[in-house]
């Protein structure tokens, strides 16, 4: 009985990667989606480092109603459970972001986690179900994320106030 209950745990608990930039190192499936699009001018970008990470930099600038920079990833579905967490490896200046989810490409908001960066390798562990769901800034009235899949992540700085950024990212993984 001992043994069932193991392999279940085990089969259970795996951990799935969605992005890892050592392994992957390639920039050419993420976009980039800044505030230009709203007429905004921050500029944001995407690169892979001497060292393998993905490198999230640019600057945050509140001119013309703007004020975000994010990079977004799409990928065939990968199923989750709401019990689950994300994991992101990453390495930050001091600053605050967004981690973002959509269960489908096609929905207009997502699901998002606020997160302290503290200039140091941290990995933050992000529980699906505490994700709420936002729409250009606002957090709209329908549950936490409670969905059987997931579609795009994205990283997103936005914090009301112009700012050059830079975040490095390791790997991204579900568990």
């Amino acid at each position: 009985m001992l043994y069932i209950l193991l392999i279940f745990i085990v089969s259970t608990s795996q951990t799935s990667i969605i992005y890892d930039f050592k392994k992957d190192s390639s920039t050419s499936n993420w976009r980039v989606v800044d505030d230009e699009v709203m007429g905004g001018l921050s500029n944001g970008k995407l690169s892979v480092n001497e060292q393998g990470f993905g490198l999230f930099s640019g600057n945050v600038s509140t001119k013309n109603n703007g004020g975000f920079s994010s990079i977004r990833y799409r990928f065939n579905a990968i199923k989750t459970s709401n019990n689950q967490k994300i994991s992101i490896r990453i390495k930050g200046d001091g600053k605050r972001y967004q981690f973002r989810v959509k269960d489908k490409i096609s929905q207009y908001h997502s699901y998002i986690y606020y997160f302290e960066t503290n200039g140091e390798w941290q990995t933050i562990s992000i529980p699906l179900k505490d994700m709420y769901p936002s729409f250009r800034g606002r957090k709209l009235t329908i549950p936490n994320f409670n969905h059987t899949q997931i579609e795009e992540i994205a990283f997103l700085i936005a914090n009301k106030k112009s700012e050059r950024f830079e975040l490095l990212i390791d790997n991204i993984s579900i568990n």
